[in-house]
């Protein structure tokens, strides 16, 4: 497989996996992907702000994050995200810690 061709169908992957995330699986929440994978939906709007600055191209977590989300990310919490249970935000915070803390030093 060709250079360019790999990277059409890497990109075809990441869109698919940001539908699935923003369209078809709205109900899975952040913290229970942080807490299971090591990465969220913030992650990812995030990685891909990290690669729009390496290139040059000014952009802000906010805006990453609209991008990535379709909306703001007051809009999404409003709409989609639920209660954290006492429990699911002391993992979080071990998987924080080890998954993104830890990879910005």
């Amino acid at each position: 497989m060709d250079d360019q061709t790999q990277i059409e169908l890497e990109a075809a992957a990441f869109r698919r996996l940001r539908q699935h995330l923003m369209q078809d699986r709205i109900d899975v929440q952040n913290i229970d992907m942080m807490n299971l994978t090591g990465f969220c939906r913030n992650c990812l709007s995030r990685w891909y702000q990290e690669a729009a600055n390496e290139r040059g191209i000014e952009m802000g977590k906010d805006e990453a994050r609209e991008l990535f989300y379709g909306m703001s990310m007051a809009d999404w919490k409003a709409n989609h995200q639920t209660e954290a249970s006492t429990e699911k935000q002391a993992d979080f915070k071990v998987a924080f810690e080890e998954n993104v803390t830890k990879n910005q030093g």
